[in-house]
């Protein structure tokens, strides 16, 4: 028998979930005409943890639901986003590059997602979609967990996508004191600087380009990566090392095996680190709990992230 915490996990839904001696696995849930069927959308996703960290959760929770990856490309998202509809999908995460262009194709707004104008979760009743954004959530909770509070800090965010919309809003809720969007393309940082400030009255947000980050970034004490930099072997530094002395460094990269260079260089250089796998722990609590309106497993799902990260 398997056992999690406890001397077995038995549920409605046939799933068995085990963790023990450093490890965890979980059994194939099985899967009838009555689960609810949830996913994430993206392109790439083969690299994805969360079909096992969403389905370790539900297994201890005995929920009758599964979770799928698709790969969708950029020119097919308006047909999937129908066709996760029509097929019954409960709900489904979105992830890079769809974060912004999805919009378009939604229902609704939560104002979660509209603000920063991008969604990581969508949430279908009716037919209808909703969108969310939990990433900013997740962010928070990540650096809370480490220990950072984020109230009165100068914040640098490298990238100006979906991501580092939803983290920098977030951001600025929490109280910081400053936030500086970095970008390679100004024009880019400068659109979403107005976004944000639109919902941020009076917040000081500012953007930056490439020539200006070096001095940005020494004039933040918080500096976080939001870019794709560090997902693949060989990838460029996203921020220069002689930065990132006795800074807290976020990087939203995860990578099996280990920490990102970033993170690596970082701790190295003794600065406070957050990883990438945390907010993808707490942006999924967040989103499970909008699909199924019950607590999720956060150890359950923490566990999956630490094997399978």
């Amino acid at each position: 028998m398997l056992k999690f915490g406890r001397d077995v996990t038995d549920n409605p839904a046939g799933r068995e979930f085990s963790r023990g001696a450093g490890r965890c696995r979980e059994i194939q849930p099985e899967i009838t005409a009555k689960t609810s069927l949830v996913g994430v959308i993206g392109h790439p996703v083969a690299h994805s943890l969360s079909p096992q960290m969403h389905n370790a959760s539900f297994a201890s929770r005995g929920l009758d639901f599964a979770y799928v990856a698709m790969d969708v490309a950029p020119e097919d998202l308006g047909e999937a986003v129908r066709g996760l509809a029509v097929l019954g999908f409960a709900g489904f995460n979105v992830t890079i590059p769809h974060k912004e262009e999805i919009l378009r194709f939604l229902d609704d707004l939560d104002e979660s997602a509209e603000r920063p104008g991008a969604v990581n979760t969508v949430v279908v009743e009716g037919g209808r979609t909703r969108g969310y954004n939990t990433d900013g959530f997740g962010f928070v909770e990540s650096c809370r967990e480490a220990g950072v509070d984020l109230a009165g800090e100068s914040v640098l965010v490298l990238g100006a996508g979906g991501a580092a919309a939803a983290i920098a809003d977030a951001v600025v809720s929490a109280g910081a004191s400053s936030v500086v969007i970095a970008n390679r393309t100004p024009e880019r940082a400068e659109i979403l600087v107005r976004r944000l400030r639109k919902g941020h009255a009076g917040a000081k947000i500012v953007a930056c380009g490439a020539d200006d980050l070096y001095d940005a970034c020494r004039r933040s004490r918080v500096l976080v990566n939001t870019t794709p930099l560090g997902m693949r072997q060989g990838d460029p530094m996203p921020l220069p090392e002689e930065v990132l002395e006795d800074r807290v460094v976020c990087d939203i990269v995860y990578r099996r095996g280990g920490e990102t260079p970033l993170l690596s260089v970082a701790r190295e250089r003794g600065a406070a680190v957050v990883d990438g796998r945390t907010m993808l722990l707490y942006q999924g609590v967040e989103a499970q709990r909008l699909w199924t309106g019950v607590e999720p497993d956060v150890e359950a799902m923490r566990a999956v992230l630490e094997e399978g990260g």
